[in-house]
């Protein structure tokens, strides 16, 4: 089956700035992976304004892997570029996977099994009976089990780990939501450095009130010694964004919830995950 062969089945959504170190062997990783399947794939690169020869390497890779492709983007910060590559996938589902592949692309198949199941969205895990995480200093699981805390107390309740970069929604889905997300919307300004973001929240909220059935999958997660997260400057942003979710939900910003927009097809009815 050719690789862009229509209907798309999966769509991969990776986001990417200044990522020339990491990106080459995790695209080798998920191309090697997709390219052994049946199914016909895309593979999205968002470039969130690389300075460093990103866009390059994935232009070169292209070449030989007609399934992968590169979108440009201006430097907005990871929650903008996850959502304009997952409004610009096609495929049936769309897989956001980070670029340092920290869930190893074959986790997918365990997503997908709950998504053939009736869930629309499924999200990796790294808390429950299943789950590993490898590598991790004590601290930053301390830190994250504070933060996610306060996200289930102002945001999501009763969800574990809403910052696991590995997610997988169905694709109508996936721009229903990201339309109506508002914090790193299209109008999100540009930023400097790195910006590690809490769009998660944002994206499960919404899915919470429009009744989608989410689904909390446990996965193996493999923590990185070149991870580009800075503890205190992103526990603020994370922190700032869970209380804008809050802010914009008190002022009626996310009114509306239960019309359909012109561009994602509704969902089948369904009880609330």
């Amino acid at each position: 089956m050719s690789l862009r062969s229509d209907p798309l089945f999966l769509s991969v959504v990776v986001p990417a700035y200044n990522e020339e170190l990491r990106l080459p062997n995790t695209l080798a990783q998920i191309l090697a992976y997709l390219e052994q399947q049946q199914f016909a794939f895309e593979v999205v690169v968002a470039d969130d304004g690389s300075t460093d020869s990103t866009a390059a390497i994935v232009n070169e890779m292209a070449v030989q892997h007609p399934g992968l492709r590169l979108l440009s983007l201006d430097h907005r910060g990871k929650g903008f570029a996850v959502r304009a590559g997952a409004l610009d996938a096609s495929g049936e589902y769309v897989l956001l996977c980070d670029a340092d592949l920290a869930v190893p692309i074959e986790e997918w198949e365990t997503l997908y099994g709950w998504l053939s199941q009736g869930y629309e969205v499924a999200i990796g895990s790294r808390e429950g009976l299943g789950a590993h995480r490898l590598g991790e200093p004590w601290y930053r699981h301390m830190m994250g089990r504070v933060f996610n805390l306060i996200v289930q107390t102002v945001a999501v309740g009763g969800i574990q780990d809403t910052q696991c970069g590995f997610k997988a929604l169905r694709g109508d889905v996936a721009h229903d939501l990201f339309l109506r997300a508002q914090v790193y919307g299209e109008h999100a300004p540009t930023v400097q450095g790195a910006a590690v973001t809490a769009y998660d929240v944002e994206l499960l909220f919404l899915a919470r009130r429009r009744g989608y059935r989410i689904a909390e999958v446990p996965v193996m997660w493999r923590y990185g010694t070149e991870t580009k997260v800075s503890p205190l400057r992103d526990s603020w942003r994370n922190l700032r964004d869970v209380l804008t979710v809050r802010w914009y939900a008190l002022r009626g910003r996310y009114h509306g919830l239960n019309t359909p927009l012109p561009m994602a097809v509704e969902k089948s009815a369904q009880r609330g995950g």
